[in-house]
């Protein structure tokens, strides 16, 4: 390079430096103000980060009123969508709104107007992620979506990204932090469910609906998203089967103890020869798995590739600054992929067509607790029901029951199609000696 070819590419640095791309928020909410306080927060620092300033020009609210008193300069607060839609100034829409509609809309409106977006709304993306990606590659727009997993956590970059170059063979983890939260306390505290449950509402840990967390769509739809990310192939939530943790007890957990596991709400995602299982149930995991030692609202996904062998990405899985970190990061690749005039050099992954499993076919290893009349024969009566349908019994114990004339049996399975474990607990059921089926959990591994 000579001297002025070094002077005009300053020049266009210099240029670069004192670039503004324009940028409006949806939502101005829990996540909405952690983002407006991110970006203030980086204003200092950001034209060296980027070689531009990220400026918010208008933030989308219900309620102005309210709305003024979080923001410094109440002028670019609006209530009408057409104030950002049709403002070409505007580069970037940041949706943080949540829930289906009216954000499809102004998503969809945003990539067919040229927008760049970044959406945390995982409710949407496990359903109409194809959808927003096949707007985004017609226009030549990027949609990010970063923290719609696991908050604060990086995940969906590194999947996309710096793990590209592995066939991935499973992605699991712990990514709600309300039912970890819970979970811990019942481990530690020897709380019931109902008691956890409280407890997390008082702290803030839960909504004043957890009906998403405690029965698992929270992570059902993080699973869909995970899967469909590191396998390359479409993953919708209703293809993920999905359980919950409101009939976890106190003894589930003691018993677990016992077996040196710990019992945690897990979404798996794995990629198998016959195809793709997606699932969230409670299971037992060893707690010498890094997984086990995740506790109280910290979130951990473990994924395993062919190159990579075994990484655990870990930290705040939601709250304010954390989600917003991962909303802010987008809003940051984004700058530069416009300053760099390389806008949705990454769309959707999604090339390949994998068939997706009904649990059904799906093998797991059982964890299985029985109340039984305490009576020569019994033992003898459940291997044979298990045989019947080819359950595999690892461990059988007989334990000491508290009611007079009734004793407790722990079953440990090998692995077993759920369709014939289904078949053999609902033969049990109507067995004569067999009073009530108090558990069932899925065993983690092998």
């Amino acid at each position: 390079m000579n001297l002025m070819e070094h002077k005009e590419e300053c020049s266009r640095c210099s240029q670069d430096e004192n670039r503004v791309v324009y940028a409006a928020l949806l939502g101005l909410g829990t996540v909405g103000t952690g983002v407006y306080r991110v970006l203030k927060n980086q204003e200092a620092e950001m034209t060296q980060k980027l070689g531009a300033q990220v400026v918010l020009k208008r933030i989308l609210v219900r309620n102005l009123e309210k709305a003024a008193k979080k923001v410094e300069d109440p002028s670019v607060l609006t209530n009408c969508w057409e104030d950002i839609r049709d403002d070409e100034e505007i580069s970037i829409v940041i949706e943080v709104m949540g829930g289906i509609e009216p954000a499809m809309t102004y998503i969809q409106e945003s990539l067919q107007a040229g927008k760049h977006v970044v959406s945390a709304n995982k409710d949407l993306i496990a359903v109409h992620g194809k959808e927003l990606f096949e707007t985004a590659e017609a226009h030549h727009t990027d949609f990010l979506f970063e923290a719609a997993v696991a908050g604060g956590i990086p995940i969906i970059r590194p999947l996309k990204q710096c793990l590209a170059g592995n066939h991935m063979a499973e992605v699991m983890g712990i990514v709600n932090g309300t039912t970890n939260f819970i979970l811990t306390r019942m481990t530690q505290e020897g709380m019931e469910f109902a008691d956890a449950l409280k407890l997390a509402s008082e702290l803030g840990y839960a909504e004043a609906d957890p009906s998403a967390d405690i029965e698992g769509l929270d992570a059902g739809r993080k699973v869909a998203i995970l899967a469909s990310v590191a396998f390359n192939s479409r993953v919708v939530l209703d293809d993920v089967y999905i359980e919950g943790i409101t009939k976890i007890t106190s003894s589930d957990i003691r018993y677990a103890r016992e077996m040196g596991c710990d019992i945690k709400l897990l979404g798996v995602a794995r990629n198998t020869e016959t195809g793709i299982e997606a699932y969230v149930s409670p299971m037992l995991i060893p707690s010498s798995h890094p997984l086990a030692s995740v506790n109280d609202s910290y979130n951990a996904v473990f994924v395993q590739g062919d190159a990579v062998e075994s990484a655990m990405f870990f930290g705040r899985g939601a709250g304010e600054l954390p989600t917003a970190s991962a909303v802010v990061g987008d809003v940051f690749d984004i700058v530069r992929n416009i300053l760099a005039n390389c806008c949705g050099r990454i769309g959707c992954t999604c090339y390949k067509q994998l068939p997706v499993k009904k649990m059904g076919e799906v093998c797991s290893r059982f964890f299985l607790r029985f109340q039984v009349e305490d009576r020569c024969g019994v033992l003898a009566r459940m291997t044979s029901i298990f045989a019947k349908y080819d359950v595999s019994v690892v461990q059988i114990v007989q334990k000491e029951s508290k009611k007079a004339g009734q004793a407790e049996v722990v079953v440990i399975t090998s692995g077993v199609r759920e369709d014939d474990m289904n078949r053999a607990v609902a033969e049990l059921e109507k067995a004569e000696a067999v009073l009530a089926v108090s558990g069932i959990l899925r065993v983690y591994g092998e």
